[in-house]
């Protein structure tokens, strides 16, 4: 039986503390100081005159990978993804047959160049942001032991670097390139308490060096990797050895278009599938108990989805993605070329996720909105005391004059100029002691912030928010029953007549927040 969460621990709402537990938004991220020196010591040391040109090159390559995607994906059957025990013979079920490169594009010196320069703040931006929601969908979760399946130069280990500074002890490295590899070395160069890192060149090679009682790892990544595999069977392949190498968390991440959206819908579709049929085998064979067989078996969706079920948008023509803004850096601003306009000094890395954990999902009796009484507008006005509406025209002048002086504030460049050489104005000590009091700052906020459990009740805002005159109108993913085994896609209007206080939470909430749901509430949605 799945675990249900007593009432005693039932993390009890106010109108308060909803808006902090929404919240998965991130707004312009600053890429970490001791990244960007590590990228510009790293093309310094290239001295490459020909960048700008490499970059242009490097951008042409994913347009044609999308190109042969595209193909692909005309040519994919729908069962293949849905049962494709069906679709393949026995002895080839699990057979990958293609190889690195085979879809045109092989990072070299030059591709790893450009991809630094270019592309891997972006990535890691995305990265942060999705690492960043598991940490708060699962504040226990501290992962010790980490693959990253497509390493790369390492922009997902620099984002676990960020998310979990202490707690990571071993990181597992598959990446094929040996360029990238090598960039991936340089770039970590000076760090201070590394964990433990292992580079292979394929899953084959790490599963013969690794013993069979150390393959599970407590987290694994494998991020803008799976549409540079040019076969869905492989595809579907990797992710399945990724699964089994996998103790806790498994995080997929790809761009966010309509092809890696569509990759993570069939990846997503696969692992539910591929667990609930070893449910069903493990209860009709009668292996032990029914609650040791939940325990053992099952997965569910940590994030974006709010349920288990079908994705309500595969038929809808829109597709589930996100988008994280970054402060662009230097080198992006230096070898990123625009349609003439001037570049901006951010860019909007748009992506796709899904995150798994093993195990049944929790399940709440009462969902985050039952039991609070919201009051209308009208309410809210008869209680007034019409003293407070009165006003001293003295004290009214009194804040006009002070407000028209506004004290000259000097910003510190480096906040958010990245052309600033930061090895000049941040030493070790300094740097090591502003991530401290960083970390010490996040803990205590998170302590003191309420956070939105898995155990249903809350949806997913799909698409921006869209204000119109005192109404909100946002598109959210949402669950439709107590254990969140099916969802759907709703448009919802929240208006600020019949509640002023979710009127006020959906003005604030972004694209990707969470939105509290109750069974019986009324005044929420118009």
């Amino acid at each position: 039986m799945a675990s249900l969460i007593s009432e005693t621990t039932q993390k009890i709402f106010t109108p308060e503390s909803l808006r902090a537990a929404a919240k998965q938004s991130e707004r312009c991220l600053d890429v970490p100081v001791r990244l960007r020196r590590a990228i510009k010591k790293y093309l310094r040391e290239q001295e490459d005159p020909y960048m700008r040109r490499k970059v242009l090159r490097l951008s042409e390559s994913f347009s044609e990978i999308k190109d042969v995607n595209l193909h692909l994906t005309a040519e994919t059957s729908k069962e293949l993804v849905e049962d494709p025990l069906k679709s393949v013979e026995q002895s080839k079920r699990w057979k990958i047959k293609s190889a690195y490169g085979d879809i045109g594009l092989t990072y070299r010196d030059d591709e790893t160049v450009a991809y630094v320069a270019s592309r891997m703040p972006a990535v890691y931006s995305a990265c942060y942001r999705v690492l960043g929601e598991v940490r708060r969908r699962l504040p226990g979760f501290s992962p010790t032991k980490v693959l990253d399946f497509g390493a790369g130069t390492g922009s997902a280990f620099w984002a676990i670097r960020e998310v979990w500074p202490k707690t990571v002890e071993k990181i597992n490295i598959v990446e094929p390139s040996q360029s990238m590899q090598r960039a991936g070395r340089s770039l970590i160069q000076g760090l201070k308490n590394l964990p433990l890192i292992h580079s292979y060149a394929s899953l084959q090679t790490l599963t013969k060096d690794i013993s069979k009682s150390e393959r599970e790892h407590d987290l694994v990544i494998a991020s803008y990797v799976l549409g540079e595999v040019p076969s869905l069977k492989d595809r579907i392949t990797i992710v399945r050895q990724l699964w089994n190498l996998t103790r806790d968390v498994l995080v997929l991440v790809e761009p966010g278009t309509p092809h890696g959206s569509n990759i993570i819908s069939q990846m997503r579709s696969h692992i539910l599938w591929m667990e609930k049929r070893k449910c069903r085998k493990a209860k009709a064979n009668k292996e032990g108990s029914k609650d040791l067989i939940d325990l053992r078996t099952g997965a569910f969706i940590i994030a974006p989805c709010p349920h288990d079920g079908c994705c309500p948008l595969e038929k809808s023509g829109k597709y589930c993605h996100f988008v994280q803004r970054l402060q662009r850096t230097s080198s992006q601003r230096a070898y990123k070329r625009s349609k003439g306009d001037p570049l901006r000094g951010f860019e909007d890395e748009k992506f796709c996720f899904v995150a798994f954990r093993r195990g049944q999902r929790p399940r709440r009796e009462s969902w985050p909105l039952d039991g609070i009484k919201f009051e209308t507008l009208k309410e809210q006005r008869a209680k007034r005391n019409p003293e407070d509406l009165e006003i001293d025209y003295e004290d009214l002048v009194n804040i006009k004059e002070t407000a028209d002086v506004i004290p000259y504030e000097e910003v510190h460049s480096s906040a958010y100029d990245s052309d600033v050489m930061e090895t000049d104005l941040v030493s070790d000590n300094d740097e090591d002691h502003q991530v401290e009091e960083q970390d010490n700052d996040e803990e205590d906020q998170e302590e003191e912030t309420a956070l939105a459990d898995l155990g249903g009740g809350w949806g997913r805002i799909i698409f921006p928010p869209v204000r119109r005159g005192r109404q909100v109108h946002m598109n959210i993913c949402r669950p439709t029953n107590g254990d969140a085994s099916e969802g759907s896609f709703d448009h919802e209007v929240i208006t600020q007549s019949k509640n002023p206080t979710l009127h006020h939470q959906a003005r604030r909430s972004f694209w990707g927040d969470l939105w509290p749901l109750g069974r019986n509430v009324t005044g929420s949605v118009s």
